[in-house]
């Protein structure tokens, strides 16, 4: 969720992440960013849609998803 926010705040909501694209994040504890393959991620969660809990549907709402 932290590199879907990442990539909203920079792109806005209206551009779709290419399958393809990494968004580099800094996690917890690590000093280098870590690469999160938002393209992939997104994809997945899309197409898994049905098996997310209500609280996962509204967190991706908040930021603007289409299709949660």
């Amino acid at each position: 969720m932290t590199a879907l926010a990442q990539w909203i705040e920079r792109e806005g909501a209206h551009r779709p992440v290419p399958r393809g694209h990494s968004e580099p994040i800094t996690a917890d504890g690590e000093t280098e960013p870590v690469a999160v393959r938002l393209g992939v991620w997104i994809s997945n969660t899309r197409a898994r849609r049905d098996k997310l809990t209500q609280e996962q549907l509204d967190a991706l709402r908040e930021l603007g998803v289409g299709w949660a």
